[in-house]
Order: structure tokens, then C-alpha cells, then sequence
């Protein structure tokens, strides 16, 4: 698929047939996910890979915009590592760029899947701080569920020319 055409038609799903992922295509997305761009190169993100049914269940308690999470096959929870922050505060930026690469290449490789926000909710942060037992330096930052998608969303419009200022507002 060509980038240009994965930006464009890459849409959130939220409901997933019952089927299992590869384990090779995990490594895929991971992959995907470290070449994002990051302050300094310092790439300050960690991972955790879910394919848990029991705890797939589990986290729409702690994240409830994840509900998703009791039909997907596989979660990633994109966590910064505050051990490799070369620029403080970057690391919001730099996980999301992370979490878009893994949403883009999920798309690419006919998962469907969809981001679920986690930070700065501090009760969604504590919340996977206790499911995972993540040290103090790791913070949650968002879950991406991902699974064989069940819907196909239409691609939509998103441009509006009204947004956008050129040389000044």
C-alpha cells in the first residue's frame, strides 16, 4: 500500500472478527513503531504487548474508551520511558508519532485497529501502572487495540481550506 493512500483511507476500527494475529506481524508493528521520529533520537518509549484474552478483558475497567479491547486479538500499551528523555516533555510528541506508525502500518497490513487515549488521565495512568506493575520512569501514554477488522468505515473528507494560514493567521 502506498503511504499517501494508507494516510488517506486508515480509519479507526473498533470492531474485530474473532481471529488471532501472527506473532510475526507483531514485530512488524513494533518495528513500525520504533522508526518513528523523536527528540534527539532518543526514541523514550517502551512497549507491552497484550494478547491476553484475560487481560484484553480487563482494561476497558481501567480505560473504558477501550472497549474494543474485549473483541481485539492483541493490544499494545506505547508507554514513555522518562530514562531516555534527552528533552523533557517531548516524549508526548514522540510516543505519538510511535502510535501513528503502528496505526499506519496495522492498516498496511489489513488489521484494522484504533487508538485509545491514555495519558494525562491520571486514573487511566495509575490504572495500567497496577494491571502491568510499570516502574516508576514508565508512564502510559496510549493503548492501540488491534485485531481483524469486522467494519469498513468509508474513508472521510478532512481537509477544510478554513484551517489553514499561510506566512500569518
Amino acid at each position: 500500500m502506498e503511504a499517501l493512500e494508507a494516510i488517506k483511507t486508515r480509519r479507526s476500527i473498533r470492531k474485530f472478527k474473532p481471529q488471532e494475529i501472527p506473532r510475526e506481524i507483531y514485530r512488524e508493528l513494533l518495528e513500525a513503531a520504533m522508526l518513528a521520529p523523536s527528540a534527539g533520537n532518543e526514541q523514550p518509549w517502551q512497549f507491552v504487548v497484550i494478547d491476553d484474552r484475560r487481560i484484553l478483558d480487563e482494561i476497558p475497567l481501567i480505560c473504558p474508551t477501550a472497549a474494543m479491547c474485549r473483541q481485539s486479538a492483541l493490544a499494545i500499551l506505547v508507554c514513555g520511558d522518562s530514562r531516555y528523555e534527552k528533552y523533557p516533555d517531548f516524549w508526548v510528541q514522540d510516543c505519538s508519532a510511535a502510535v501513528e506508525n503502528i496505526l499506519l502500518t496495522a492498516h498496511a497490513l489489513d488489521l484494522g485497529a484504533v487508538w485509545a487515549g491514555v495519558y494525562p488521565m491520571k486514573d487511566r495512568i495509575e490504572g495500567f501502572r497496577r494491571l502491568f506493575a510499570l516502574p516508576d520512569e514508565i508512564t502510559p501514554f496510549a493503548l492501540v487495540a488491534l485485531g481483524y477488522p469486522n467494519e469498513k468505515p468509508a474513508p472521510s473528507r478532512r481537509y477544510k481550506e478554513d484551517r489553514v494560514h499561510y506566512n500569518r493567521w
